[in-house]
């Protein structure tokens, strides 16, 4: 090594910046071998999302099977089922009234719309329009 002072300073000072060098070197190959990993993780993931979302669109459209429901024991719902089924043809709420021989007025013929929207939910009848119920074909 030399003997003149400022040439040993600067080389001290070019090792400990060797040194600081080497280290920060070291901890950005830590972090990109991190990065890296994750990186592989993520586009493993992402292929098998594309795999499953390719799966699901081939699937086949299911079969519209109407839930089987039971239905209420309320005799009221009987009776609008058997007038249904007697006429086999749509009805309204207010034809519901007249065929079971109800007066018509604004309570019963709400009432029997309840019902009917009931049957509905349950899926034993249909609507096909706003305030028309039939029973659903097989």
């Amino acid at each position: 090594m030399s003997e003149i002072p400022q040439v040993e300073a600067v080389l001290a000072y070019v090792e400990v910046r060797m040194s600081e060098v080497s280290e920060q070197a070291g901890r950005l190959r830590d972090q990109i071998a991190e990065l890296n990993s994750r990186l592989r993780e993520l586009d493993t993931e992402s292929e098998n999302l594309q795999i499953t979302r390719k799966t699901l669109l081939s699937l086949p459209a299911p079969v519209d099977d109407p839930p089987h429901a039971e239905v209420p024991e309320h005799p009221a719902h009987q009776q609008i089922l058997t007038v249904l089924a007697d006429t086999g043809t749509p009805m309204r709420a207010r034809d519901s009234c007249e065929a079971l021989d109800l007066p018509i007025l604004p309570k019963n013929t709400e009432g029997i719309r309840s019902k009917l929207k009931r049957l509905v939910t349950r899926g034993i009848l249909t609507e096909p329009e706003p305030g028309l119920f039939t029973q659903p074909h097989p």
